[in-house]
Formats: C-alpha cells, structure tokens, sequence
C-alpha cells in the first residue's frame, strides 16, 4: 500500500519511509527482543513525566512518530490519544492493536514537518525513538511547539550516547556489531538495523537537544538518562498564558 503523504522533507525521508515499511512486520517482535523488554520501561516512563497534564479534565495527547502504536496506547490509558506517523505499514499494525486494546486511540498518515492539526491542540505531545528519523529536526520541535496548548508538556525519549565508561564501550559493541546483524537477519532487511546505530551517532546528545528545545521555545527542558544513558528522556513545557 503506498503512503500519499506529501513531505516537506526530501528523498531522505522518502527512504526511511521505505526502510520502516519493509520492517513493519518484525518491528515489535525485533523491538521487544533485542531490547530485553526494556523499551516498554522507557516507555512507561515517558508516560510518568506527563501523566500529571494528562490527568487534567478533558486533556488530549499527540503522539508523534507513533510507528506501531506502544506509546499511543500508552497514553491511551490515562487520555485519548492522537497517533501520527508518516508509514502505513506501521500504522497498520498499530490499528489492529488499538482495536483489540479497545482504548481512546486514533492513528492517522501524517508527516512531523506538517502535522495536520490547529495551533494548541493538545495538551501533551510526545515522540519515542522517532525524531531521529525526521531530516528537519528543529521543524519537527517547531511543530511539537505549534500544536501544544499553552501549558502543555512534551516528553521526548529517544536513544541516546551512553554516559557509563564501561557500559558505553560494551553496548558500542553491541549496538554496532551484534545487533545490526540479528535484526537484518530476522527482518531480512539489508540495511535497516545498520541505519539504526549510525542514526544514533549522528543524533545529538542530551545536553545539545536539550539547547535545541529551548530554541524552540520549550521552556524548563530538562532530560534524564536512563540505562545508564543508553536512552534519554527529554521533557520540556509551553509556556502558559497569562493569569493561566
């Protein structure tokens, strides 16, 4: 099934596009297994940061990136929930589990450079182990800032540079060696599990995301490692109206 979205982006983002799609229909499994299960803690621990808006009467949350739906559903248990990805294959498999979950979930094609909502629309936004992918980085912060209402949140959880001497040494290893081989192998995927390490070197660390989401307007951002910095969980808030 073809993806009509039309990106801002370039034939980059056409290729990733392409890349996610051929891996859809290994992507949790793969996740899940290479990982330990330790994404769905990362997971949950986003969800923490935010629950405090989330909890709000009437509060909506934006998952941008959304892949397969973890995250979104996530969300979903505490609000409903607005998934966004740019591949359908993904976000197929995605459906299929919001209807078996039975949560206030809804996934739509979109692209994170152009998301289709008005100004201020939700109170949080969030985006896991995806904005690497995006070409435009600070678009993608200036569209997380645009759509979230005035005193909303975002949560950002992304692989990040390990801080751990010994730790940073072994997962290099195994993030470069060990694991593209497994995942290419089981996906049959020629390139897409080598993309993965090569995008996180070329990520920004903590600190300089950190400056990127103060740049655009993100005010309070802070980030906490977790595993040791093999991931990092960036948070950051809109600034509230006056008298708010």
């Amino acid at each position: 099934m073809e993806n009509p979205i039309a990106f801002q982006g370039s034939e980059k983002a056409r290729r990733i596009q392409a890349m996610f799609a051929g891996i859809a229909p290994t992507y949790d499994q793969l996740n899940h297994w290479l990982s330990l299960n330790i994404d769905k803690r990362w997971r949950r621990a986003a969800v923490r940061e935010v629950q405090d808006v989330l909890t709000r009467p009437g509060a909506r949350a934006l998952d941008v990136c959304c892949g397969t739906a973890d995250l979104s559903l996530e969300l979903g248990r505490l609000a409903p929930t607005v998934g966004v990805d740019f591949c359908q294959p993904m976000l197929l498999r995605g459906m299929e589990k919001v209807r078996q979950s039975g949560r206030p979930v809804h996934l739509l094609a979109g692209d994170a450079l152009a998301l289709p909502f008005a100004d201020a629309s939700f109170d949080v936004a969030t985006v896991a182990f995806g904005i690497r992918n995006v070409v435009d980085l600070d678009g993608a912060l200036s569209e997380l800032y645009r759509v979230l209402k005035p005193g909303g949140k975002v949560a950002i959880l992304e692989f990040s540079h390990p801080v751990v001497p010994g730790l940073k040494s072994l997962f290099g290893f195994y993030f470069t060696q060990i694991l593209p081989r497994i995942g290419n192998a089981v996906s049959r995927s020629g390139y897409a599990y080598s993309y993965l390490p090569a995008s996180v070197q070329n990520f920004p660390d903590q600190a300089t995301l950190a400056a990127r989401m103060t740049q655009a307007g993100f005010q309070q951002v802070k980030w906490r490692n977790l595993s040791g910095g093999i991931a990092a969980l960036h948070t950051g808030g809109k600034p509230a109206l006056a008298g708010q």
